[in-house]
């Protein structure tokens, strides 16, 4: 497919787009800053400017592509990543309207011109634990796709009006939307630098409900999205199968969990950040479990 990828550049989609390129897909990728890597064309737009995302949107993937072309360029599926990735980096108000802005002109485009596929990334933070203020638990576990949306921060908020803006045009268009409510995103090196301590203590990752997906698992998850056709509007958990600490799905109840209402039985080391649908409905099989990459 040729794709249209905003926000490549970032830290899940520097390795998004070598999957997707891997997979033999044409990538071009549209960011504030162009990503270094063999094959990747760039070009730099803004996406809170609906004026540079049609542009953009219309445009070739490189000079080749522009003169070998017949007639005017067409991407078969859009994906858009670009956002402010967390609250805390931009003022709050800014962080919103960036995000929601963003989305709603590259979903806007991209049904306009008929893209049949569009996958936009939500956030594990919709269900409200993340960056809530205290200890907030989820209101049962595993977290599945039907578990309320109940946040109290800008950047999660955004999320969630993403998602309302990714149904609303779907109603309207009967194109297929997908949104990821993307778990914490785990790069390659991070297994070495970071997991180590996720070991030591594993409280710390309470907030990502002691999950985690990898960065190329990710891309899989993306590239099943852009195969699989006729869902319409659909939102997917984006999770490796296990949880991120070296205890059992059981002790980390006890510990933390008790007192929530448990919706499945769970295995030894089932993620709470669910991601059954992905792997009923796409058909994920991870490929880098973080036991890979240390001794447990």
């Amino acid at each position: 497919m040729r794709v249209f990828f905003t926000g490549g550049s970032g830290k899940a989609g520097r390795h998004v787009i070598p999957y997707l390129i891997d997979q033999g897909h044409d990538v071009l990728n549209v960011d504030l800053t162009p990503l270094d890597h063999p094959g990747v064309n760039n070009l730099i737009a803004d996406v809170t400017d609906s004026g540079a995302v049609f542009g953009a949107m219309t445009s070739h993937l490189n000079i080749d592509d522009v003169r070998g072309a017949t007639g005017p360029a067409h991407f078969d599926a859009v994906v858009h990543f670009a956002a402010v990735p967390r609250i805390q980096i931009k003022p709050d108000n800014e962080t919103f309207r960036i995000n929601t802005i963003s989305t709603y002109n590259v979903i806007e485009t991209a049904v306009k011109l008929g893209i049949k596929k569009i996958i936009f990334a939500s956030s594990e933070t919709t269900y409200g634990v993340c960056f809530a203020q205290g200890v907030r638990k989820p209101e049962y576990i595993p977290v599945d796709e039907a578990h309320p949306t109940l946040p109290e921060d800008s950047y999660a908020m955004s999320k969630v009006v993403n998602e309302l803006t990714g149904q609303s045009f779907q109603k309207r268009s009967g194109l297929d939307i997908y949104a990821l409510r993307i778990n914490n995103v785990i790069e390659p090196h991070e297994y070495e630098t970071l997991f180590p301590d996720f070991m030591k203590n594993p409280e710390q990752r309470r907030v990502n409900f002691f999950s985690y997906i990898d960065a190329r698992d990710l891309g899989q998850i993306v590239d099943l999205c852009m195969k699989k056709d006729g869902l319409g509007y659909q939102v997917f958990n984006a999770s490796n199968d296990t949880h991120s600490v070296n205890e059992t799905t059981a002790d980390l109840i006890a510990q933390y969990y008790a007192d929530v209402p448990k919706k499945a039985d769970m295995g030894t080391h089932e993620t709470f950040f669910s991601n059954k649908k992905i792997r009923d409905v796409l058909g994920f099989k991870e490929n880098h479990d973080w036991r890979k990459y240390l001794k447990a």
